[in-house]
């Protein structure tokens, strides 16, 4: 690779077909399986947990496929899965012989998670870091995920080893970081941010959840956590993808497995960023 080259290299060589030192050194990213043909892929990460991770993954998936995409989510909170309860998913997985077959939304959604694979729903995962890594990386090359516009991978909070693992085995397009508005909103998107940053992965955004509540009377906003993010973005040079507010008919929706059926567009306007920044 020439000179000129080596200086427009982004570090992610999943997405590139050079052959140079880099890819030489960048020996842990893995293929997916051979009957995949994922273009993108997106993690959605989190610098601390409870901030709403895995519905704004489940939100993003869903108006992605309302876009005309196909689209699937590989769950990867391998001790704290909650994917398949959100889209009403309560069969097993099954196999053959290709490989595992991911469950599909009504929607059309293509969804794998550890919780497809127990034979009850509320058996602890009690494993270890690099067991529950090799889970992940299974998920990745023996799932059929079979032709897929877009693959979110919904990331257990924090930058331990499943965090690592995806940013460092898997070609990441990008990665959303999701977060909520408290005075710690610095601190934790900073820490998701430089692990990203050290992974070489191009972070598209910052999703903040939880931003306001809407009176049910005066139909007013109240930001009752306070607010952080828009200065936190500004600072790191990145974008406020979109704010979603604290509703309590979206968290029915996840109870009762009809989340694909929201009406309500508060991440709209973050799908078609993203979908803009992957595809310029």
């Amino acid at each position: 690779m020439s000179e000129e080259k080596n200086q427009e290299c982004s570090g992610n060589c999943g997405s590139c077909s050079q052959n140079c030192s880099s890819r030489e050194s960048e020996s842990l990213i893995e293929p997916t399986g051979e009957y995949n043909n994922i273009k993108h892929v997106i993690g959605v990460v989190s610098g601390k947990g409870g901030v709403g991770k895995s519905m704004v993954t489940s939100m993003l998936a869903v108006l992605m496929q309302r876009k005309g995409y196909k689209v699937g989510i590989l769950d990867a909170d391998i001790t704290g899965p909650s994917i398949p309860k959100t889209f009403g998913i309560n069969s097993r997985a099954m196999q053959n012989e290709l490989g595992i077959l991911p469950a599909v939304t009504e929607s059309g959604i293509e969804i794998m998670s550890v919780n497809l694979m127990l034979e009850e729903k509320d058996s602890p995962v009690i494993w270890r870091g690099p067991i529950i890594a090799g889970v992940v990386k299974q998920f990745w090359h023996d799932v059929v995920w079979g032709d897929l516009d877009y693959l979110f991978i919904d990331c257990p909070p924090g930058t331990g080893d499943v965090p690592l693992t995806v940013f460092q085995s898997i070609p990441l397009d990008g990665a959303v970081i999701v977060t909520s508005p408290q005075d710690l909103v610095s601190l934790i998107v900073k820490k998701a941010y430089n692990m990203a940053s050290m992974m070489n992965i191009n972070v598209l955004g910052i999703v903040e959840n939880m931003s306001y509540v809407i009176c049910p009377d005066c139909k007013k906003e109240f930001s009752i956590f306070g607010s952080g993010s828009e200065t936190v973005a500004e600072e790191l040079g990145i974008d406020l993808l979109g704010k979603m507010p604290i509703d309590v008919s979206l968290a029915q929706m996840v109870d009762n497995g009809s989340f694909e059926h929201f009406a309500c567009g508060y991440l709209t306007d973050a799908a078609n960023k993203i979908d803009e920044k992957i595809n310029k």
